[in-house]
């Protein structure tokens, strides 16, 4: 039996250890704190999973897999953390994003209905139709509850006997499949997958010319009584409007509702504090103030910071390093959505070597996946 050593317990590596070893490799998992890792950025409330990508096509149409490749995990951990929502973006000025998104919606053949400002506010009365000038509404869309699959993913992979191990990688060897821990312990395995998050570029000195973590900044609330209906039926909010705009994940599921925003902080030390401060939880505050009514009678219920690794074109990086070795990184604030899917075609492309020159590019969106990539996804379609 092949072995194979992932180093880092968030969503990727996780994923890509759950893919490894239902396609029988033996698989240890190592990540310097307990997993699932408070300190991840995948072990929060919810994720976003949504078919509008702008003009980013490659990315739109690797949703369907990847709501395949949940429903397959989802099937074999028998529980589904998934709350479909739909999706209302809205925009102060006409083209951009939301444009780009409509034109490729639309070309794929996607029920996208267009709203005016009055009608936002009719259907969602605690949003402010103010500066609204072009708005859609796509049914389908959702949350997915990012905590509870990350520990579904570590349960499953102890049902199967995989090792889940804690420790601190102060060096990785791709060539020969290893990692050293800061106690001098060093693994090694057929195959290394590193999937070490915004730590990542400190262990690849390649990758750290490509990808950067940053300090990303969100905020809890709970709605007041006279809104908590209509937020709790809310589809997930994009608002894009030029000056600096948010998301809002609505309180599904007994969650909180949360806001933030995408824009990407200067490079940030990801071993500092989760602890927001409050003028970071301020600023996010004031990015929603001019959409959501009466922001002021809502209860912060916490505020913290999620560290992304960044890719400057907010390209995945999913390639091989060396004969031994893949990395897993690039993520930003969208991959999540993709981890299940990401790890199916990584353990696909480490057993068929012929398909490890298209997974790069399908993975940075450019290209559509190499025929063999999704066999799995075939097969339990099939099935």
């Amino acid at each position: 039996m092949q072995s194979a050593l992932v180093l880092g317990a968030g969503v990727m590596g996780l994923s890509a250890a759950w893919a490894l070893a239902r396609a029988g490799w033996s698989v240890r998992v190592v990540d310097q704190d307990p997993v699932p890792n408070p300190r991840g950025s995948s072990v929060d409330d919810h994720r976003l999973i949504r078919h509008a990508y702008g003009a980013a096509t490659g990315y739109m149409r690797m949703i369907d897999p990847a709501h395949a490749a949940w429903d397959l995990f989802f099937a074999e951990a028998g529980e589904r953390p998934y709350v479909q929502t739909g999706v209302l973006a809205l925009a102060n000025a006409p083209g951009g994003w939301l444009a780009e998104s409509r034109t490729a919606l639309l070309g794929d053949g996607h029920a996208v209905t267009e709203l005016d400002a009055a009608t936002v506010a009719a259907r969602h009365p605690f949003l402010s139709p103010d500066g609204i000038a072009a708005a859609f509404h796509l049914p389908s869309g959702g949350v997915l509850l990012a905590r509870r699959i990350v520990e579904l993913l570590a349960r499953g992979l102890a049902r199967r006997g995989t090792d889940i191990r804690r420790g601190q990688a102060i060096a990785v060897d791709p060539a020969h499949g290893a990692v050293t821990l800061a106690d001098g312990t060093r693994l090694q395995a057929d195959l290394l997958v590193v999937a070490a998050g915004p730590w990542a570029p400190r262990l690849l000195p390649g990758l750290a010319a490509r990808v950067r973590p940053t300090r990303q900044i969100i905020v809890r609330l709970a709605p007041p009584p006279e809104h908590e209906a209509g937020w709790q039926a809310a589809p997930m909010l994009l608002d894009l409007a030029e000056d600096g705009g948010f998301y809002a994940v609505p309180p599904v599921a007994g969650t909180p509702l949360k806001i933030g925003d995408h824009r990407f902080a200067p490079t940030s030390d990801p071993d500092a504090p989760r602890e927001a401060t409050p003028a970071e939880a301020a600023e996010i505050l004031g990015l929603a103030r001019h959409r959501i009514r009466d922001l002021e009678s809502y209860r912060v219920l916490s505020a913290a910071a999620c560290y992304y690794d960044v890719q400057a074109e907010e390209r995945f990086v999913v390639e091989k390093l060396g004969e031994r070795a893949f990395v897993m990184s690039g993520f930003s604030g969208h991959g999540f959505k993709f981890g299940s899917l990401l790890g199916l075609a990584l353990a696909r492309a480490a057993a068929d070597p012929s398909l490890v020159p298209g997974l790069a590019g399908w993975a940075a969106g450019a290209t559509p996946p190499p025929p063999g990539l999704l066999t799995d996804l075939q097969q339990a379609a099939t099935t």
